[in-house]
């Protein structure tokens, strides 16, 4: 226990040293778990002997990712999408496997062996890619789809490959075409029900859960959700992975999906990277050492034929050249499926394992050289496809907001926002809305409204929300904390953002202002405003003087609507003795303590007071000076919270 402790340690420290040099040095965090991967593997620190040890957590990060990008494609977007899936991705899967193993035979391999190779060398990797768009925003652009749609089928296909290879051994008596037919019927009957469960029960399910208001119960259960599919899937013989994309497909069109995704992107992240890490640590340098020639010869030239073939399967299904060229970039890897069918061959005998630790070594140099071609894909393609008219398509298609500019981000659609949304409708001004109430979520979206279901707190949700395009953030909950988070993610989208919060009262205002707010609207004070507004409207005073009036009242902070006086039916809650202002007036008797001292040398702030004004012979004197003496009969009117007034009083008529 002590023992596998402290390896876990080592890693985690490795793995934080690595990813921080590699971002120091502008490289992506997979090149950084790959080498922490490496480092502590088998061949060097030899902390973990056996990286399989760790496959089923790892397999767990690559099921959070198939279930976040599930979340991407609603049922309806992947119908539409399925002349890609079943079209190109299965003639990239087809003409792949087939060339590489014509390939293959003629280096002398047997026909079994040599179509698995060519199948290995077919798969592309699905983590990496899709991580690797994820981080750079366009996972949503149209030119993605194409990759998609082949990696999705390339899932599939890793099924037969499973089914076919323990066969090839000899060791099974079952047929080859009776495993497939098999195989076949579960996987209708997995994916028939798991459309079933997600149509029908898991928008229910987390219906229920959202009422809860309980942010744990919402994690676990979107986290038991996606293990629940994945393991179903596996089960019946298909991958983790499959499973948990249709789960996410199912509740992709639900106006929880985004805040699936805020809450399932930790787990995702960290259990991904502990995944690149095991694929690091499959590295077999001693392998690299002896065969480096071909094993460099083989990554070069397996690239290079896979961009070709792919732009070939493009050109035969007459798709755009631009995405063609495109995916064969993104998709000229090694994939993570095809280290699990080496090393099943070469466990079942059907190839060797040199053939095996050079399949595995050229999948994690091509893994390596990945995230530099994803970035670079269409640019590289551009440069291959002249006169190319220019796309109009924004490369960041956001649901629901990529289109919005300048807009209003308003978080929390009760009574206040739903106020605020309607007149900036009435004036033409675009707005979203976010709340986290799933009944409100769903009766204003059926009636037409721009609202996500979330938590607007965090960073997902206002990033869909278009925050960094937005004019201005607005905060209609009265949740103090709950907006100081919000305004601190807002800051971290942009620095230069606006945000406004409207609070109940003015107990919080120099709070939300230090945390970067840069309006805060007190309710109660602006509703005296304008109530004060109106009879100063009554009572014959110049509009021009009661706006400015108004403004100054603005601009310092409400500073003379604090405090109140006092009565006997006042009642002070417990909490909120320390929140609330008085007004008091401390009459100076003949044995005050204070008699004959000047007004400027009482430290009313040291107090934590203010002077509200001073009365003396039954007039208020306006502005008195600090050299003004006190004297019996005086009347201080001070404020402040009811505590520090007591002591204040106490001060001014026996002393220290």
């Amino acid at each position: 226990m002590e023992s596998g402790f402290g390896q876990f340690v080592i890693l985690m420290t490795i793995s934080v040293v690595s990813v921080a040099v590699f971002r120091k040095l502008h490289l992506p965090p997979i090149l950084a778990y790959l080498f922490a991967g490496v480092v502590t593997g088998p061949q060097v620190l030899a902390l973990f002997l056996h990286p399989e040890d760790m496959h089923l957590l790892a397999e767990i990060g690559i099921v959070f990712l198939l279930f976040s990008l599930g979340l991407e494609f609603s049922l309806p977007k992947l119908m539409s999408m399925r002349s890609l899936v079943f079209g190109v991705g299965l003639g990239q899967m087809v003409i792949t496997t087939g060339v590489f193993s014509s390939i293959a035979l003629v280096f002398g391999l047997a026909l079994g062996p040599a179509i698995v190779v060519g199948g290995t060398l077919a798969l592309s990797s699905t983590a990496i890619v899709i991580k690797q768009l994820t981080e750079t925003g366009s996972l949503n652009h149209r030119r993605t789809e194409m990759a998609i749609s082949i990696l999705l089928f390339q899932d599939l296909a890793v099924v037969p490959f499973l089914i076919a290879i323990p066969l090839m051994s000899g060791a099974s008596d079952i047929s080859l075409v009776t495993a497939l037919i098999q195989a076949l019927v579960k996987g209708v009957v997995v994916v028939s029900v798991l459309l079933a469960v997600g149509k029908w029960i898991l928008p229910w399910i987390f219906r229920e859960v959202a009422k809860t208001r309980t942010d744990e119960l919402f994690v676990l259960t979107t986290i038991l959700v996606a293990i629940l599919a994945g393991g179903l899937t596996y089960v019946s013989g298909l991958s983790m992975a499959l499973g948990a994309f249709l789960a996410g497909m199912m509740l992709g069109e639900s106006q929880y999906k985004y805040q699936l995704e805020a809450d399932i992107r930790p787990f995702r992240d960290i259990l991904m990277g502990l995944f690149f890490v095991t694929v690091g640590m499959q590295l077999e340098l001693d392998v690299l050492i002896e065969d480096g020639e071909w094993i460099f010869t083989g990554v070069i030239c397996l690239m290079i034929l896979k961009v070709l073939l792919l732009r070939g399967v493009g050109f035969i299904l007459r798709s755009d050249p631009v995405d063609s060229w495109a995916t064969g970039f993104k998709l000229c890897q090694i994939g993570e499926f095809s280290f699990v069918i080496a090393a099943l061959a070469s466990s079942h005998g059907v190839i060797d394992s040199r053939i095996s630790s050079m399949i595995i070594s050229i999948g994690v140099i091509s893994m390596a050289l990945t995230p530099m071609l994803v970035d670079r894909s269409v640019s590289l393609a551009k440069k291959l496809v002249k006169n190319q008219p220019a796309s109009t398509e924004p490369e960041n298609n956001i649901p629901e907001a990529y289109d919005l500019d300048g807009h209003i981000v308003i978080a929390g659609f009760g009574r206040v926002g739903q106020s605020v949304a309607r007149l900036l409708k009435v004036e033409g001004v675009r707005c979203i809305t976010i709340d986290a109430d799933p009944v409100r979520v769903h009766e204003s979206r059926n009636a037409g409204e721009p609202i996500l279901f979330g938590d607007a707190s965090q960073k997902d949700i206002l990033e869909n929300a278009g925050v960094a395009r937005a004019r201005l953030v607005l905060v209609t909950f009265d949740q103090p904390d709950k907006a100081k988070q919000v305004i601190s993610t807002c800051k971290q989208i942009s620095a230069d953002i606006n945000v406004m919060v409207r609070t109940k009262r003015d107990y919080h205002l120099d709070a939300l202002y230090r945390a970067g707010a840069s309006q805060v609207v007190p309710e109660i004070q602006e509703g005296s405003l304008m109530l004060i507004s109106q009879v100063l409207h009554y009572a014959g005073v110049p509009m021009s003087r009661i706006l400015k009036r108004v403004r100054e009242e603005r601009q310092g902070r409400y500073d003379h609507l604090h405090g109140f006086y006092p009565g006997e039916t006042t009642e002070i809650s417990y909490g909120t003795e320390d929140k609330l202002e008085f007004v008091h007036a401390v009459v100076l008797n003949n044995d005050a303590a204070c008699l004959g001292s000047s007004l400027g040398s009482i430290d009313f702030p040291r107090m934590r007071v203010r002077l509200q004004g001073l009365r003396r012979y039954g007039k208020e004197m306006e502005l008195p000076s600090g050299e003004l003496l006190l004297q019996a009969g005086d009347v201080l009117v001070i404020a402040g919270k009811p505590r520090r007034v007591e002591r204040a009083e106490r001060r001014f008529l026996e002393g220290d």
